[in-house]
């Protein structure tokens, strides 16, 4: 009678321990920021890393690497085929990564809609810059002479984006790509090597040069996403530079990332209950008192979005109709 009185006394501390592993994360956590240091993946990340172990079980550290190239594609790549599924492994991206296996040129081996979406910081828009001295001041000056702005790769917003421009409202962006990241691209606008940069994160220039902003040495001559922003009342919004539903709605497939921005990931086929708890975690981050008054003091601009919608707004974009994403093809890959 004894004995059986210490097999079921084990029996439910193994079955309290285990539950209690699947609820809680205790090894260090590794946060993949696909950019480099200093620009806005690497920002808020990094934002998120100081304040997220505080309401994930376990308390677990939280250590942030960057990992760029090819404009998140690396990053992508080591998260689809390398990194641990045991909830000690996330990413972050820009929205170029996403759309890569939809409108590249090659299919770079992952399908973002297999991951598993931990939740997004942000709405965002997407702006073309061009620098105070470049002397290209609007979006009738951008239609009338080129305007060369600096790429961090094919498979990034600041390679794609120019490129459809140029087809649907006929500006003259020339991309000269290759910049590791976005405090490569800074340097370059800075300097006059480019003129600027389109597919530039409104919130990112706001968290990592907001002196540009204040000293007015930017011209934005064009912003791009979903919904206009109203921080930007009188700059262009694209959809109002459209007539045709075709064009709206390729549009609407490669602008569809910024109503996810700032959007963190963990790797495909993460464990279901790893997930809920890094879910759980994030809403209540974003919700944290110290976290929103640091976000404040970066000026990073938090409307965020729970996991479920983020992977809601992934499927649908990679539901997108095969004549919308063959155009966008046709357009980014000529």
């Amino acid at each position: 009678m004894r004995f059986s009185y210490l097999i079921i006394a084990c029996a439910l501390t193994c079955a309290m321990s285990y539950a209690s592993a699947d609820d809680s994360i205790t090894k260090p956590i590794t946060l993949y920021a696909a950019g480099t240091s200093g620009g806005g993946v690497d920002t808020f990340a990094r934002l998120l890393s100081r304040h997220y172990a505080r309401h994930i079980n376990g308390h677990p550290a939280i250590v942030v690497q960057d990992m760029p190239g090819a404009g998140g594609i690396r990053a992508a790549n080591f998260m689809a085929e390398s990194a641990p599924r045991d909830g000690t492994a996330l990413a972050t991206f820009a929205g170029g990564p996403i759309l890569e296996p939809l409108i590249g040129a090659r299919n770079p081996g992952y399908d973002m809609s297999q991951f598993v979406w931990i939740g997004a910081m942000s709405k965002d828009v997407s702006v073309c810059a061009t620098w105070y001295q470049s002397g290209i001041k609007s979006l009738r000056d951008a239609r009338q002479r080129e305007v060369i702005v600096a790429g961090t790769g094919a498979g990034s917003e600041t390679d794609t984006l120019p490129v459809i421009m140029n087809e649907l409202i006929g500006t003259k962006f020339r991309v000269v790509t290759g910049y590791l990241g976005t405090q490569q691209t800074i340097m370059a606008i800075e300097t006059g090597e480019v003129h600027g940069r389109c597919g530039y994160s409104l919130s990112s220039i706001k968290s990592t040069k907001p002196d540009w902003l204040r000293d007015h040495k930017l011209n934005i001559i064009l912003q791009m996403a979903l919904a206009k922003s109203p921080d930007l009342p009188d700059v262009p919004f694209v959809f109002d530079e459209l007539t045709s539903q075709e064009d709206k709605d390729l549009l609407r497939l490669v602008l569809g990332p910024t109503g996810m921005s700032r959007a963190f990931t963990g790797p495909p086929q993460l464990d279901d209950a790893k997930r809920d708890l890094l879910r759980r975690a994030f809403d209540a981050t974003m919700k944290d008192a110290e976290f929103l008054a640091e976000a404040k003091i970066l000026q990073a601009d938090i409307d965020s979005s729970t996991g479920d919608e983020v992977q809601s707004l992934i499927s649908s974009i990679y539901k997108t109709p095969k004549n919308v994403i063959a155009r966008a093809q046709k357009y980014t890959n000529p």
